[in-house]
């Protein structure tokens, strides 16, 4: 039988792919940590929203977050022998062409809009904050001369707006109200 355990990880090391040992408190492991937290939240967003069309999308998005992940998870200094998922410039196009079909039916935004409307479009504010939290941590990589795509970035940063807009449409699809904050004078 297969254990999903190995006990490889007790002292507080993991490998990434292509075998090269880490602590797990690495940036790298930091970095694909943080985006599968945001794929779970996308699962929940998913599961929440309860649409169909909106669930086909995030399942698409959740599959590039798993290749992200495996970038990632790829020690850049050493050849992989197993073919890997890439990331393209039409899965960046792809997300800029959602944001613009959903925004065409919201409302003009005039104001900043406050978190909340119901629980899946709450629970896509957080995927976007953890997704914002992911871009930083990416960002961090590259200023610490980790080898990084910058096409990862730029993913996340769109993905983020994505996960914006998305929130606003799935209040507008359940007809929730969108409250806008007023700052205190």
């Amino acid at each position: 039988m297969f254990k999903i355990y190995t006990k490889t990880g007790d002292k507080g090391g993991t490998s990434l792919i292509g075998g090269v040992r880490v602590p797990k408190n690495h940036i790298r492991i930091e970095s694909y940590g943080t985006v599968d937290e945001l794929n779970s939240y996308l699962g929940m967003v998913s599961d929440m929203a309860a649409n169909e069309h909106l669930s086909t999308m995030l399942r698409e998005i959740q599959d590039r977050l798993f290749t992200i992940g495996s970038i990632l998870a790829t020690n850049p200094d050493k050849e992989v022998k197993m073919k890997l998922p890439d990331l393209h410039d039409s899965d960046v196009t792809w997300l800029e062409q959602q944001i613009d079909t959903m925004n065409e039916v919201l409302p003009e935004m005039r104001a900043f809009i406050l978190p909340g409307g119901n629980i899946a479009s709450s629970t896509c504010h957080v995927a976007r904050c953890v997704c914002r939290r992911a871009e930083r941590i990416c960002v961090d990589m590259q200023e610490h001369n980790e080898v990084i795509s910058p096409l990862v970035i730029q993913y996340l940063n769109r993905l983020s707006v994505y996960l914006f807009v998305l929130a606003r449409c799935i209040s507008h699809i359940n007809n929730a109200p969108e409250v806008e904050w007023r700052a205190r004078l």
